[in-house]
């Protein structure tokens, strides 16, 4: 699934859309997503001049979004049911390492608790298969 189909999914553009393809999908389960993090991202004109380093606060908006590709129902977008995961809680929140220019995040993301109003998720990113942050999500649905 690459962005054009998870623009369809989720209501994010740029620069605020943190996934640049879906892996692997099981709807209402689990998902597998990609962000691929390049020297153009416009967040390390600041953060930091010199030492680009990708901010933990968009490492959990990837997570948050790829949860919300994940939560939706087989063949459910944001449009056609009117439905939209809203990211309401972040727990158990660590980073193991930074992130910088050149990496590729694979961020997995596994249900826990799905209700009919809210969801709870695990989150893992890792880069070249070293585990760089991980988090329990918390979404709420919302109608747009």
């Amino acid at each position: 699934m690459e962005a054009a189909d998870i623009m369809k999914l989720l209501p994010h553009r740029y620069p605020m859309l943190m996934v640049d393809r879906i892996v692997e999908l099981e709807p209402g389960r689990r998902a597998v997503g990609v962000k691929n993090v390049t020297v153009n991202e416009p967040v390390f004109t600041g953060h930091y001049p010199g030492h680009p380093i990708f901010p933990g606060v968009l490492i959990i908006e990837a997570m948050a979004q790829v949860g919300g590709v994940a939560l939706l129902p087989e063949g459910g977008d944001a449009s056609a049911d009117g439905r939209v995961p809203l990211l309401t809680g972040v727990d158990k929140v660590r980073f193991r390492r930074p992130v910088v220019p050149g990496d590729q995040l694979r961020i997995e993301v596994t249900a826990l608790k799905v209700r009919s109003a809210l969801a709870k998720v695990a989150a893992q990113a890792a880069v070249d298969g070293e585990h760089v942050a991980e988090a329990e999500l918390m979404f709420a649905w919302r109608r747009p």
